[in-house]
């Protein structure tokens, strides 16, 4: 059976989250990234900003609404004022709107940071432990994670103690992407600092984040640093198949007994196998193309309107196929189900899965320089709050 991951009451096997990101895990995609892993897994939906929610903002109600085959149903909250968070935590528990709470502090992005929030607020140790506490309070019997950077730069290191302050306000899990705040999405991800955490926090299941590409990335990531679970953000932009990907590669690691015990059982361990799965052809990487955007327009209740959110995807899908700049071009100005047909099927659909595909996706830049407010790193306990601009509908992790 591979292993497995608890979190709460949920048992999430194989230990395959998929990262919230902004604009990108909507209903939609997350259809799609379950329909490749049988269901397998935890998805969790966009980033939502507590403040929105608590207000009733119709678009964010919107973004909250999951089908009735997602179980669980898995909501990601950034907040940066403990009150809003708390409420924000109670009014899911409360309306039975979700069964799992992830809070953000990973978020890198200069608007962000330079108010406080995101991968800048772990900084400041009582205004974090605030915040978790009321999350957890206020939801009550449903679980509460966290997911954060390792700090916000080489010199100011936060996520052993944001570690242990989680641990003591109850949170349920621990995510870390192995980089700080000043790397972004640049260089390669500290895999070590995953297996620093599980170490200093043994009492609950650390996954980890960070350059997971592929399958084997994720098994190997688990040998090396003894997670509990992998979360994929980047690497299944224009892929979700790689969630059946996972699924395959897990449950083979699972169903092979231990080296020299012929009849080991296949309990959960760090995975030992290797990924051994089909890689879609050009044919089948546009029946997913169109699929997406038909989604897409479903739920917008638009074609024209999904036809046009799709197009940040056009990108992702076709990396590494002989498609053409000038044809990507036209795909990613396509304003209709008919007209997207019609390019796709112009394409040299017999190509085989392109070499090299498998890289870095998405951002991959680097920051020398995270942007503050004055005096942040004055006081890493100072009870100061966080100006409420700070929360805004920004991804990142």
């Amino acid at each position: 059976m591979g292993p497995r991951l608890q979190i709460g009451p949920h048992t999430v096997q194989p230990p395959v989250v998929l990262a919230p990101m902004a604009g990108i895990t909507n209903a939609p995609f997350r259809t799609l990234c379950r329909e490749f892993s049988a269901g397998k897994g935890l998805f969790v939906s966009e980033m939502i900003t507590t403040r929105a929610l608590v207000e009733r903002d119709a678009k964010t109600m919107r973004l909250i609404h999951f089908d009735g085959t997602e179980k669980p149903r898995s909501i990601q909250l950034y907040g940066v004022d403990p009150v809003t968070v708390g409420q924000a935590a109670r009014m899911i528990a409360d309306e039975d709107l979700a069964d799992h709470i992830d809070l953000n502090f990973g978020c890198p992005v200069p608007k962000v940071t330079r108010k406080g929030g995101g991968s800048a607020l772990p900084y400041k140790r009582n205004l974090l432990r605030s915040i978790l506490r009321e999350a957890v309070a206020g939801a009550g019997s449903l679980p509460v994670t966290m997911k954060m950077r390792k700090g916000i730069d080489d010199d100011h290191i936060t996520f052993l103690d944001a570690g242990r302050i989680a641990v003591e306000e109850g949170v349920t899990a621990i995510a870390l992407h192995g980089r700080t705040a000043a790397q972004h999405y640049g260089g390669t991800a500290d895999w070590d600092a995953i297996a620093r955490l599980k170490d200093a926090v043994p009492e609950i299941p650390v996954l980890g984040n960070g350059d997971i590409w592929s399958a084997d990335d994720a098994l190997r990531m688990m040998r090396e640093t003894g997670c509990d679970g992998v979360v994929v953000g980047r690497g299944c932009l224009g892929r979700p198949w790689l969630f059946g990907d996972l699924v395959a590669a897990f449950e083979s690691a699972g169903a092979r007994p231990d080296s020299g015990d012929a009849g080991a059982s296949a309990e959960p361990g760090p995975p030992a196998a290797t990924a051994t799965y089909a890689a879609p052809t050009l044919k089948e990487v546009a029946g997913v193309m169109r699929r997406h955007a038909e989604l897409l327009g479903e739920w917008l209740e638009d074609e024209t309107r999904g036809v046009i959110d799709f197009r940040k995807h056009v990108a992702w899908y076709t990396k590494g196929f002989s498609v053409g700049s000038e044809m990507r071009k036209r795909l990613s100005v396509a304003s209709s189900l008919a007209e997207l047909d019609e390019l796709l099927g112009g394409l040299d659909l017999d190509q085989p899965w392109p070499t090299g595909a498998d890289g870095p996706r998405g951002r991959t830049s680097g920051r020398n320089r995270v942007v503050l407010p004055d005096g942040w790193l004055d006081d890493p306990y100072d009870c100061a709050g966080v100006s409420a601009d700070a929360e805004l509908d920004t991804s990142g992790g």
